[in-house]
């Protein structure tokens, strides 16, 4: 039999898939429970998109998804009758990199997260 196991290249790409899943559900507990009640205060929202980004982190870290870099991305912002358009761009191979996102809304405020996944060879 010709051929190889995967994973027996370092450049065969990663031995399983980054679970995109998984990630949507940890940003969709993390923006709820840090979120629910909050109103919108600047400073305070400020902060907390610092705070949320690092949970999210460290979380995603936890699932122990071996070679990938991630990057986290949130965005808070005033729920008035304003638009907000956000745009990102990433040098990337589609084969093995990916990314989740979030969005929440309260009576306030919304938030955006994103988690960008990129393997590392």
């Amino acid at each position: 039999m010709h051929g190889s196991t995967a994973g027996s290249d370092p450049r065969s790409g990663p031995p399983k898939r980054f679970p995109v899943a998984a990630v949507d559900e940890i940003l969709r507990d993390v923006l709820g429970s840090c979120l629910r009640e909050q109103q919108y205060e600047p400073a305070r929202c400020r902060d907390m998109a610092k705070d949320i980004a690092e949970v999210i982190k460290v979380r995603v870290k936890d699932l122990m998804i071996p070679r990938y870099k991630i990057v986290v991305v949130t965005h808070i912002g005033q729920l008035n009758e304003q638009s907000m358009q956000i745009g990102s761009r990433c040098l990337w191979d589609p084969a093995s990199d990916t990314f989740a996102s979030y969005v929440f809304k309260n009576t306030s405020l919304f938030a955006l997260a994103v988690v960008y996944a990129v393997y590392f060879e």
